[in-house]
Formats: structure tokens, C-alpha cells, sequence
């Protein structure tokens, strides 16, 4: 018998059964559609890819080398590890997370393998470069962690690299850049170039227009002439710059000594403590000049109210020109000594009397102060005259009359030979044989003969030197002045 019943409504996941008992196996899908529209239907559900685009995926790998990511697309895409972030060597544990739902950029729908690749740090610079350009037009400023020290300044992550160069960090020159590292800072957008991939930041420029105020009540306190102390922060080739509490001020090289400086590091180390003067204040530019040596005693000065033309002196030669040489007297002062000074005898040429690096009395004959100009003679000191206070120590003041004259000593190096004699054979002097006494008599001859040709040898050829060669010779130079 044949049921022509219709089924119930009781429903069963393992199918339903009619009033006769006749079992209805349960539906599997509803709505079925023909092979056609199923390949339809899947295509509607994936997404259209192309290059260039931005996607957001769940992440549901993380390897060292690579990220995969769901975009809904028929396979997962991979985001390779340098691809993840802008910082160098980025751990890929550390940049994302599992689950996590991140944007990135379509980088190569296929690749020689048939991976989609993409790039996270593509879709942020993008992202980024939106924002950044709307802070540039506003003349506002960015945030961003400081991730590396590079040649110049440092890389700071503003969702893209920006560069900090070093002398924009603060408002002073700064010579360590790594404790920056880790840190978040503030800077203004200086420079913005998209093409070029380039970004230039500035903390300094923050900075003063943070502390405006507080700078400007600094320099208006700050008068030249006087005297504040400091601490060096750089060296740098033209001098120095001194943190003054609050604003730098160049130290320049000409400031830093009143002798020839060849680098401000031979003065002056990053750190030092030291006192300056004040020589100029620019209140448009914001910019201090200070002095080093004004601070202390012109040697000069001291020299000059130490001696006295007329002086023995006790000097190294240190360069030899045509016209003479040049003497070092004092630290950082130099005389010269013309050729018409170097002997009691005609000299053609300087180094027929003198050596560099040789140290010799001679006497000052002109000292000009003003000028800074010191004429020495050798050929004076060869007769005598007064010895500088400072010298007259050294040899003792025995050694000197009432004027300052020195007069010698009774006490000598063949007096002290002579007591060790005495000391070593009882005090009795030897007694010379018959040849020792020949043979001292003979060098005796031999010497007297020899000063007297001397003597007639300076009288032929010593000449005076033409009076209007003494007015053309150039007169003692600073150290500064011979080099040039």
C-alpha cells in the first residue's frame, strides 16, 4: 500500500520519519544551486586584489622569517620579516601578535612562487605621510620613539623614518646621541620630501619656541664685558662652545689663548669648567660670543712689566728666516734676532752662528708692547750686562754686583775637579813631568797664535750694516705673525 501522507514538521538531525513509519532522510542544504552558481558564489565571497592596495587581515602566523596574513583572499598573504616594521632587524614577535588584525600594503599580487606579498610598513608610511604633511601645513609638531643612532643625528619613528640631525637635538650641541635610544621626543617637520622618501626633524626648533621666553629673558640679562663661568660641551675646529646655563656661546679660536692654537682640543676638553668673558651678545640671532683669554693674563703684559731693554735674557732659537732668527724668551713670546745682532763678525747666513732647538743668552734691545714685537741681540749678550730677576736665582746671587752685572763665581766646575783630586790622593796636586810640561806649553803657543789671527780676520771683514738695511729689517714678530 502506497503512503500518500505528507511529512511532519518534527524535524531530526538524523531525518524525520511520516504517519506510516516511512523514514525522510533530513536535508542537507537548502536552497541547492547548480555547479555554475557555486563557482559563482565563491568568487563573490573572495576579494579583488591589485598592487599598491591597502587590506586588513587577522595575522594566523608568525615565523622569524615571515608573517602570514587573512585578507578573505583565496591564500593567505605573506609579509616578509623586513617588511614588518621600519626599524632595522625587528624581531617579528615583538612587531605582532597572533590574531591580531593589522593593515599592509599589496606589495606583488603573485610572485614567482604564487605568494600575494605584502607590507605592513608600506601601509603605515602611507598612512603616515597623510597625517605628517597635514602637521607641516599646521607648523605643528610630531611625537616618536628615538630607534637608532646613524651617521649624523637619529632615526626617529613618526610611522615613518624621520631624521634627527645631531645638531638639531638640542638647543646646544650634543656629542652622545645613544641615551636617546628608547626615548620619545617632540620636533617640528623642517623639511618634507615624498618622493625622495626624505623627512628632516627638528627638537631644537621645539625647543626654542618652547623656552622662548626663558632665552630671551637670558640674553637680555647677559651684558658684554662680563665674566660668567661654563662648562665645554663640543669642540669643534673654529673653537669652542660653552654652556653657559641655559644658551652656548662660541668660544673661537683666536679667543682661546693668546698664543698660536692649532685645534681647540690642545685648550680645551668637552666638559672643562671654565671662566669666560663676555664679548658680544646678538639678540636677533641669538648667538654669544665669548673669550677664554681675556680671562687671563696677557703674556705680553706680564713680560714687558717683568724686563726692561738693556736685559740678559735666557732664549731657544725656534726658526731661522734670511734676515735673522727667531728666540723664544717666554712662554708664547718670541723676539728676533737680526742678522746684523748674531755676531761681532760679518754673517751671510743665520745658521753660520745659530741652530734651531738651541738655547743661548740674548739680550732685549727693543721691546715694543704695543705691537707685540721684541728685538734680541746675540751679539750684545756676547758683552755683558744685566740678567733678567729670573735668571739671576739660578746662578746665584753671589754671582751678581749691586746692578744686577754678573761677575762669576769663585766656585767652579775645575775648582770642584781639583777637590776630588785632593779628596782621592790625599790633597797633594800632581806634579806634570818634563813632557806633560813641553806639550802644555806648546797649546799654549799654539792658541795665542790663533786669537791673534782672529783678531786680524774680524778687522778686515767686519762691516756695519748698511743703515738702510738695519731700517728694512723686519722687527721681532709674534708667533702667530712668523708662521704667516
Amino acid at each position: 500500500m502506497t503512503n500518500t501522507s505528507t511529512p511532519t514538521d518534527n524535524t531530526s538531525e538524523f531525518g524525520t520519519f511520516d504517519a506510516e513509519g516511512n523514514y525522510i532522510p533530513r536535508a542537507i542544504t537548502e536552497n541547492n544551486v547548480a555547479d555554475a552558481e557555486l563557482d559563482a558564489a565563491y568568487s563573490k565571497s573572495m576579494i579583488t586584489v591589485e598592487d599598491g592596495q591597502l587590506v586588513s587581515g587577522t595575522v594566523v602566523k608568525i615565523d622569524r622569517d615571515e608573517v602570514l596574513l587573512d585578507i578573505g583572499y583565496k591564500a593567505e598573504g605573506v609579509i616578509p620579516s623586513r617588511e614588518l616594521s621600519i626599524r632595522n632587524d625587528a624581531d617579528p614577535f615583538e612587531i605582532v601578535g597572533m590574531g591580531e588584525a593589522i593593515e599592509a600594503l599589496v606589495l606583488q599580487k603573485e610572485d614567482k612562487e604564487g605568494r600575494l606579498v605584502l607590507s605592513k610598513k608600506r601601509a603605515q608610511y602611507e598612512r603616515a605621510w597623510g597625517k605628517i604633511e597635514e602637521v607641516k601645513e599646521a607648523d605643528g609638531i610630531v611625537k616618536g620613539n628615538v630607534i637608532e643612532v646613524v651617521k649624523g643625528g637619529l632615526i626617529v619613528d613618526i610611522g615613518l623614518r624621520g631624521f634627527l640631525p645631531a645638531s638639531l637635538v638640542e638647543l646646544r650641541r650634543v656629542r652622545d646621541l645613544q641615551p636617546y635610544v628608547g626615548k620619545e621626543i617632540e620636533a617640528k617637520i623642517i623639511e618634507l620630501d615624498k618622493n625622495r622618501n626624505n623627512v628632516v626633524l627638528s627638537r631644537r626648533g621645539w625647543l626654542e619656541e618652547t623656552q622662548r621666553e626663558q632665552r630671551e629673558e637670558f640674553l637680555d640679562n647677559l651684558k658684554p664685558g662680563e665674566v660668567r663661568n661654563g662648562v665645554v660641551s663640543s669642540v669643534v675646529n673654529f673653537g669652542a662652545f660653552v654652556d653657559l646655563g641655559g644658551m652656548d656661546g662660541l668660544v673661537h679660536v683666536s679667543e682661546l689663548s693668546w698664543k698660536h692654537v692649532d685645534h681647540p682640543g690642545s685648550v680645551v676638553a668637552v666638559g672643562d669648567e671654565i671662566e669666560v668673558q663676555v664679548l658680544e651678545v646678538d639678540l636677533s640671532r641669538e648667538r654669544i660670543s665669548l673669550s677664554l683669554k681675556a680671562t687671563q693674563q696677557d703674556p705680553w703684559q706680564q713680560f714687558a712689566s717683568e724686563h726692561r731693554p738693556g736685559e740678559l735674557v735666557y732664549g731657544r732659537v725656534t726658526k731661522l728666516v734670511p734676515f735673522g732668527s727667531f728666540v723664544q724668551v717666554g712662554d708664547g713670546i718670541e723676539g728676533l734676532v737680526h742678522i746684523s745682532e748674531m755676531s761681532a763678525h760679518h754673517v751671510d747666513l743665520p745658521e753660520q752662528v745659530v741652530t734651531p732647538g738651541e738655547e743661548l743668552w740674548v739680550k732685549i734691545i727693543d721691546l715694543d708692547l704695543q705691537r707685540r714685537r721684541i728685538s734680541l741681540s746675540i751679539k750684545q749678550a756676547a758683552e755683558g750686562g744685566i740678567v733678567a730677576a729670573e735668571y739671576q736665582e739660578h746662578f746665584g746671587e753671589h754671582a751678581y754686583d749691586d746692578q744686577g752685572n754678573y761677575i762669576g763665581s769663585d766656585y767652579s766646575e775645575g775648582q770642584e775637579a781639583w777637590e776630588e783630586y785632593f779628596a782621592e790622593h790625599g790633597g797633594e796636586a800632581p806634579v806634570p813631568t818634563a813632557e806633560e810640561q813641553a806639550a802644555e806649553a806648546a797649546e799654549s803657543a799654539e792658541a795665542a797664535a790663533t786669537a791673534d789671527d782672529s783678531v786680524a780676520e774680524v778687522g778686515a771683514t767686519e762691516e756695519p750694516a748698511p743703515e738702510a738695511e738695519q731700517e728694512a729689517a723686519p722687527e721681532a714678530e709674534t708667533g702667530d705673525e712668523a708662521d704667516a
